[in-house]
């Protein structure tokens, strides 16, 4: 017992020791910092998800708009000539609660429409004096290149949720919410709006389908009429995974039997969700 009792003593030693020599010498390096938090989690000083969550707090001062974006071809937009009886529809099956109005073109984009904001025009009967107009906030525009940390911090100073991401044209490259920067601290977050726990797979066309990455296999198959096995993994997440052989950031594409997949949501640690497009017979 004094045996044991000894050697924990000397470990415990070992591992302040350590983390008192790092914060001891000058400067620190983010490499140090990292290593500090390893230890103190290795040693239960924080769990791992507080661990998770600072790691990936520092991580977000090293990526750009552009790395999670949701690119313009997976915009939800609503076009300002859109009548309410148009809109509702569409609001009601993307369930978002902000949405860009885009002019002309996909590049005119026109300002931010509220979900919340459409309530009070449902209850007008007269909707033929219905304006897309005159419900629009004011539209947040971003480069490719802004740092993460620093939209975030401009997201809570302006009271913005959203922002259109633009390239070095000038033209529409996505957008990127408030979400999807604290998804990248904290991990996945989900509230009522976003798909059901038994709805994994969401029709877009009838070519075109989101799929939640925890999908189980058999389910799969069974929608898509497929054979993949479920004996190495339980979930279509897995079997893409594998297919990529490396952790795939959003927008990476990769093909298994002929069927596409592209990672729409996904972070240093796992893939959340897939749009999946089968063949086409």
């Amino acid at each position: 017992m004094s045996e044991d009792r000894t050697s924990n003593d000397a470990n415990d030693r070992s591992w302040i020791n350590k983390i008192a020599l790092l914060f001891s010498s000058d400067p620190h390096s983010r490499h140090d910092l990292q290593e500090v938090l390893t230890l103190a989690a290795d040693n239960e000083i924080i769990d791992e998800d507080v661990h998770n969550i600072m790691e990936g707090a520092m991580q977000v001062s090293d990526m750009q708009a552009r790395d999670i974006m949701i690119s313009r071809s997976q915009m939800v937009v609503i076009k300002a000539e859109s009548t309410l009886e148009d809109i509702l529809p569409q609001i009601t099956d993307a369930a978002h609660s902000r949405y860009p109005v885009i002019g002309d073109s996909p590049d005119d984009v026109m300002g931010i429409l509220l979900a919340k904001d459409l309530l009070p025009q449902i209850l007008n009967p007269d909707h033929e004096s219905f304006k897309i107009q005159d419900l629009l906030r004011s539209t947040m525009v971003v480069p490719e290149s802004k740092r993460l940390n620093v939209l975030l911090r401009e997201f809570r100073e302006n009271r913005n949720h959203m922002a259109i991401v633009i390239d070095e044209y000038g033209g529409v490259a996505g957008l990127v919410t408030i979400e999807d920067v604290l998804e990248e601290i904290v991990g996945e977050i989900e509230d009522e709006t976003d798909a059901q726990a038994d709805r994994f797979i969401h029709k877009i066309d009838s070519h075109d389908f989101l799929v939640k990455a925890l999908t189980p296999i058999d389910e799969f198959n069974a929608y898509f009429d497929c054979t993949f096995s479920d004996e190495e993994f339980d979930t279509v997440g897995g079997l893409v995974m594998q297919a990529f052989g490396h952790m795939p950031a959003r927008n990476e594409v990769t093909t298994i039997d002929g069927i596409r997949f592209e990672v729409v949501n996904a972070d240093q640690r796992k893939i959340y969700s897939l749009r999946m497009r089968p063949p086409r017979k």
